[in-house]
């Protein structure tokens, strides 16, 4: 599904990316872990366009993707949600879905279309799949930190991606916001047939999400593999000085 040939990234200089080739096979759930400054974001950066490599190349279904544009990438069929909260506050809950859809049809250019009733089924049925139907005319920027990631992931399904990148889709959250969300993603990846590829610090969630897993240390893959290969790695449990990794499989 998503192929990275020996990558790079400098900034001035600063290699932030040094060579990561990998390959991520369609149906996956495919976690990427490291330490702070690792160069997760970087990677997915780099994967959906918003930085342009110095080297390598990144490629979608076979495609060349590095160097096209972030909406063009949406278009490909490869979304993605970010560690920031990416939403519109202002605007209602059922609105910034709609836009998203309007935005994917292309109907965002028509001046002369009321945009009121555009995608209303659709709109629902993406709140209902991420279980904020309940909150449809609540304003987005007065929801909790956690419905407030659930309605981004709604943001990103609209796009209709056959691969969706999450970027710390728990940072912030409470542990039962946590455990909701890992049911979400779980639940929404199973029923739309999605290949996942995911950044996380905390680890319970990694190992209960992902069949795969590879790890970042100072811009290059340390190590990948099933999540019980990861976890006995003594490369992984120096670099995290056994942060979490063996807890995780409790």
């Amino acid at each position: 599904m998503l192929e990275t040939r020996q990558l790079h990234k400098r900034f001035d200089g600063f290699k932030a990316i040094t060579e990561i080739s990998l390959n991520i096979l369609e149906g996956e759930r495919h976690a990427i872990i490291g330490p702070n400054g690792a160069g997760k974001t970087t990677f997915f950066n780099l994967i959906t366009g918003h930085l342009q490599p110095s080297a390598g190349e990144v490629r979608y279904k076979g495609d060349i993707i590095s160097g096209l544009a972030p909406h063009k990438i949406v278009k490909q069929g490869l979304a993605r949600s970010f560690q920031r909260i990416n939403i519109y506050p202002r605007m209602t809950v059922f609105q910034n879905v709609q836009v998203a859809l309007i935005a994917q049809h292309n109907q965002h250019l028509n001046f002369f279309t009321r945009a009121h009733n555009l995608h209303k089924g659709d709109t629902e049925d993406l709140l209902e799949l991420v279980d904020l139907s309940g909150e449809t005319g609540g304003i987005a920027g007065e929801l909790a930190y956690g419905k407030q990631k659930q309605l981004e992931l709604a943001i990103a399904l609209a796009a209709n991606p056959q691969m969706l990148l999450l970027d710390e889709p728990t940072a912030g959250m409470s542990p039962s916001e946590t455990t909701e969300s890992i049911r979400l993603i779980n639940n929404i990846a199973e029923s739309r047939s999605l290949t996942l590829l995911f950044t996380e610090h905390d680890m319970s969630v990694v190992f209960g999400i992902a069949d795969r897993i590879s790890v970042l240390h100072n811009g290059q893959i340390l190590s990948s593999g099933s999540p019980d290969d990861v976890r006995n790695d003594s490369e992984v449990k120096k670099v995290y000085l056994g942060e979490g990794l063996d807890d995780a499989s409790a």
